[in-house]
């Protein structure tokens, strides 16, 4: 009988040298796309917080609406951070929310986070879980202060808008919405110039919530209005940084106090 396992052992080779040089040519004559660049190169901002701003229950959340009003209001601008999330009418998926956490996990990162992405301004909102979660409220005010002072400390040239946060459905959360948020004027008056307050709280109702919790597309729609009057109430957050920080002098910072920048 015929030994017929070189001629198979051949034919297999062949078949492998064939499907490889097959799979060379389509590499070469069809490149992978590079990803496309979402920025118009502008400012970088970084909205940083928690599930709102990743966008719970409307994807993009007040990104969307924020990064439209933006755009027609003619600012360049880079949203920036390690998460990325939204519809394709979101110019700039980038972002800094991370669903469930409180104000310690954000600190825990923010190092990182800021070497990372080097952001002008920052939108930070953040509290709400450590109110869910009953996370020792009486301090949440302290470790919020921690953070803008970390950051400051990180990147003292930033403009960092600090927002209270949204109300809440049930009524013994919103109780501690409330004494959470009546502590924040104090501290950002506290921390300088180049620290704000934005009135969110405010801005909604228990009607613009989806879950109780979480505000719906009307609900993000507004806190997109509420952000864009925040920056542009501050120029310099919409203004990349024309020189490293040590090329100013002291004498040409601004000296006056925190603003509470809220919607028109």
């Amino acid at each position: 009988m015929r030994n017929n396992a070189p001629r198979r052992a051949q034919a297999l080779l062949g078949f492998v040298l064939f499907a490889l040089t097959a799979a060379l040519m389509a590499l070469f004559q069809s490149p992978a796309a590079a990803a496309p660049a979402e920025s118009n190169g502008g400012v970088r901002i970084m909205p940083l917080g928690d599930s709102i701003t990743d966008g719970f229950n409307v994807p993009g959340g007040y990104r969307v609406n924020l990064w439209q009003h933006l755009a027609s209001g003619g600012y360049a601008v880079d949203f920036v951070g390690s998460q990325f999330n939204g519809p394709p009418e979101l110019g700039d998926h980038d972002h800094q929310g991370h669903s469930g956490w409180r104000i310690d996990q954000l600190r825990s990162n923010i190092d990182g986070w800021l070497a990372a992405s080097d952001p002008r301004t920052i939108m930070l909102q953040i509290g709400t879980n450590d109110v869910n979660q009953n996370y020792d409220v009486a301090n949440a005010p302290a470790r919020l202060s921690g953070l803008i002072d970390r950051i400051l400390q990180q990147k003292p040239q930033v403009q960092l808008f600090v927002a209270t946060i949204t109300p809440e459905s049930s009524p013994d959360l919103e109780a501690r919405v409330r004494t959470f948020n009546a502590a924040l004027p104090g501290i950002v008056n506290s921390k300088g110039p180049q620290v704000h307050l934005v009135d969110m709280y405010s801005a909604l109702t228990v009607a613009d919530l989806a879950d109780g919790v979480h505000p719906n597309a009307g609900g993000y729609a507004k806190m997109a209005g509420v952000w864009y009057n925040a920056l542009r109430s501050v120029p310099a957050s919409l203004v990349p940084l024309a020189a490293p920080a040590q090329d100013t002098p002291d004498d040409e910072r601004s000296s006056a106090p925190a603003e509470l920048a809220t919607a028109s």
